[in-house]
C-alpha cells in the first residue's frame, strides 16, 4: 500500500503528464515552438525574461513566426522586418486588440486608450487623435511648446557652467513639459514636489514591468494579488497617477467651462457634458484618467528615454557630434529658431536623431496584439484571442534591411549624395492600427531638442573619466545605466 504523500506524488506526476500531453496537442494548433513545460510553459527556457536576442535566437530554429508559452498562453511571436509587417499591416483590423492581461486590468481596467481594447479603445483613440490635432498637434502651434521647452533646457546647461551633470531629470522634466502643456494646460516647475512625485511613480512602473515579479503576477495573478511585494507598489504607483489626474480633473471642473477649450481635459469634459444623457456614455471621468496616464506616461518616458540614449551615443562618438555641428553652423543661423521643417535641410542630423532611435530600440518588443476574430498570419490560421507579440528589435536589428544593424550608423538613412533617406523597416512606433498615437510629437520633440542641444553644447564625459557603459537595463523601457557628461558650450 502506499503511503499518503506517496500517493499525492504520483498523482501531482500524473496529472503533470496529462497536462504535457494536453499542452503537445494544443501546440499543433499553432505555429511551431520550443516544447512548454506544464504550469510554466516556455518561461524556464527563456529565465524568465523577455530578451530580445533570445527571440532573435529562436527564429533561426524556429522561423519567423513562432510560438511561445507563457505558463497557459500561447503567444505568436512575429520576428524580422517583413513578419511583422505582413502580420500587423495585412489584416490590421484582425489583429487590433490589446491583451488585457491580469495586470494590466488591475491598472487600467479596461479603460483609456494604451490598455484598452475593441470599441472602446477605437472611440477613447479616434477621439484622442482628434483632440491633439485639435491643440496643435502637427501645426506650428505645438511646435512653438516644444521650441519653448527645448530653449528652457538649453538656460539649464548653460546655468551648470560645464558641471558633470546626469542629463535624466533635466531631459524627463523638459519633454514631459510638453505633454503636460496640451493636457493640464501649465507647465511644471522642475523644483515642484508633485512633479518629482509622478516622475517617482513612472520609473517604479516601467522598472516592475520588465522585473521577474511581473512576469509571476501575469501567470499566478490570484496567487500574487493576495502576497506583498514589488507589484503591490507599481499599483499604487498607478494610483498616484490617477489621483493626481482626478485632481486635476476638479480644478478643471471647479474653474468652469471656458468659452474655448484650452487643453485636453477641457476638450474631454465638453465631450462628456455632451454625451451624458446617453443609455451608455463613450466618454466618462474613469475613462478620462486612464487617458491622462497613457498620455503622460507615453508622451515623457520614451522621447525622454531616446535623448538620454542619443546624449550618450554623442559622447562615445564625438566624431558624429563633431559632423552634427558642422552641419548645424552651415545652415541655421546660431539665434535662428530651430523648426521640425528644418530637418529636410539638415540631412545628417537627422539621420543621426533616426538611428538613435533605430539603435536603442527602446521599447524591444511591441506592446502584444489580440486577434480579435479568426484570421491568417503568414500562412498560419490563428484564432481569435491569439496573442501576438510583435518584436521591433529584430526588425531595428534586421541584417537583411540594415547594413550594420549592430553598430550605431547614421549612414543607415543617407544616400550616396548624403541626402537623408526614409527606411521601409524602421518601425520604432510599430505599424498597423495600435501604431503610437503620438508619433509626430515624438518626431518632432526628438529632432527640435537634439538640434537645440548640440548646436549650443559640446557633450563629453567629466574629466577622469574613460569609459562609460552602453548596455541597456531591462524594464518597461530599455534604459542607459546612469551617467554623467559635461556640456561645453559653443
Amino acid at each position: 500500500m502506499l503511503t499518503i504523500s506517496q500517493t499525492f506524488v504520483v498523482l501531482v506526476i500524473f496529472l503533470l503528464i496529462v497536462q504535457f500531453l494536453k499542452l503537445r496537442k494544443a501546440c499543433q494548433q499553432f505555429p511551431p515552438g520550443p516544447t512548454p513545460l506544464p504550469l510554466l510553459g516556455n518561461l524556464v527556457q527563456m529565465n524568465f525574461q523577455l530578451r530580445r536576442d533570445l527571440l532573435m535566437e529562436l527564429a533561426k530554429t524556429y522561423g519567423n513566426i513562432y510560438t511561445l508559452w507563457f505558463g497557459w498562453a500561447p503567444v505568436i511571436i512575429l520576428n524580422g522586418f517583413q513578419a511583422v509587417k505582413d502580420g500587423m499591416t495585412t489584416h490590421p483590423d484582425d489583429v487590433s486588440g490589446r491583451m488585457v492581461s491580469p495586470f494590466f486590468r488591475a491598472v487600467a481596467k479596461g479603460k483609456g486608450i494604451l490598455l484598452a481594447t475593441g470599441r472602446s479603445w477605437k472611440q477613447q483613440r479616434r477621439f484622442g487623435i482628434m483632440t491633439l490635432r485639435s491643440l496643435g498637434m502637427g501645426k506650428k502651434g505645438l511646435e512653438y511648446r516644444v521650441q519653448e521647452e527645448a530653449s528652457h533646457l538649453v538656460e539649464f546647461f548653460v546655468s551648470l557652467k560645464g558641471r558633470p551633470v546626469d542629463p535624466s531629470f533635466p531631459l524627463f522634466h523638459s519633454i514631459s513639459n510638453v505633454i503636460c502643456a496640451l493636457v493640464f494646460g501649465y507647465h511644471f516647475s522642475d523644483e515642484d514636489k508633485t512633479f518629482h512625485e509622478l516622475i517617482s511613480a513612472t520609473e517604479n512602473l516601467f522598472r516592475f514591468a520588465g522585473s521577474f515579479i511581473y512576469q509571476l503576477y501575469e501567470i499566478f495573478p490570484w496567487l500574487m494579488c493576495r502576497l506583498p511585494g514589488p507589484h503591490k507598489k507599481a499599483l499604487s504607483c498607478y494610483d498616484v497617477l490617477s489621483s493626481f489626474a482626478r485632481k486635476e480633473i476638479r480644478r478643471h471642473v471647479e474653474r468652469g467651462m471656458p468659452d474655448e477649450p484650452q487643453d485636453f481635459i477641457d476638450f474631454y469634459l465638453a465631450e462628456i457634458e455632451k454625451s451624458k444623457d446617453e443609455d451608455k456614455p463613450k466618454y466618462d471621468e474613469d475613462n478620462l484618467v486612464c487617458v491622462i496616464n497613457d498620455l503622460f506616461l507615453g508622451g515623457s518616458e520614451t522621447s525622454s528615454t531616446t535623448l538620454y540614449w542619443g546624449l550618450l551615443y554623442m559622447v562615445v562618438n564625438p566624431d558624429i557630434q563633431e559632423k552634427v555641428q558642422k552641419e548645424l553652423d552651415a545652415v541655421l543661423g546660431p539665434s535662428q529658431l530651430i523648426c521640425y521643417e528644418d530637418r529636410r535641410k539638415l540631412p545628417y542630423t537627422n539621420a543621426v536623431v533616426h538611428e538613435i532611435q533605430r539603435f536603442s530600440n527602446i521599447v524591444f518588443v511591441g506592446m502584444p496584439r489580440v486577434c480579435v476574430r479568426n484570421t491568417e498570419l503568414l500562412g498560419f490560421p490563428v484564432k481569435k484571442g491569439t496573442i501576438v507579440l510583435p518584436n521591433i528589435a529584430s526588425v531595428l536589428y534586421d541584417p537583411e534591411q540594415w547594413e550594420t544593424p549592430r553598430e550605431f550608423n547614421p549612414g543607415h538613412f543617407l544616400d550616396k549624395e548624403g541626402n537623408f533617406k526614409n527606411r521601409e523597416a524602421f518601425l520604432p512606433f510599430s505599424a498597423g492600427h495600435r501604431v503610437c498615437l503620438g508619433e509626430h510629437l515624438a518626431r518632432t520633440e526628438l529632432f527640435i531638442f537634439f538640434a537645440n542641444l548640440l548646436r549650443a553644447f559640446t557633450f563629453r564625459l567629466p574629466e577622469g573619466v574613460t569609459k562609460i557603459n552602453t548596455e541597456p537595463i531591462l524594464g518597461g523601457t530599455l534604459q542607459p545605466h546612469p551617467y554623467k557628461v559635461c556640456a561645453i558650450p559653443r
